[in-house]
């Protein structure tokens, strides 16, 4: 992958998943949004890929320095 194909596919995660997400605006409004984090992060099926993401990110910016 390179960095612009996992940048994009960030992008359109959190553009058709995360905004306007129910569940996150409920946490958020109801305990906070420390916790509505948390879940997002712990609990969601999109929170792990955008996890994954993130470290396939991380090897990319790793292997560009290393060339």
């Amino acid at each position: 992958m390179n960095k612009l194909t996992v940048i994009s596919e960030i992008d359109d995660l959190l553009d058709t998943y995360c905004d306007g997400c129910f569940i996150k605006r409920e946490l958020k409004s109801n305990t906070g949004k420390t916790l509505a984090h948390r879940f997002c992060i712990g609990g969601c099926t999109v929170g792990d890929q955008l996890q994954f993401l993130g470290r396939e990110l991380n090897k990319v910016k790793t292997n560009n320095e290393v060339t």
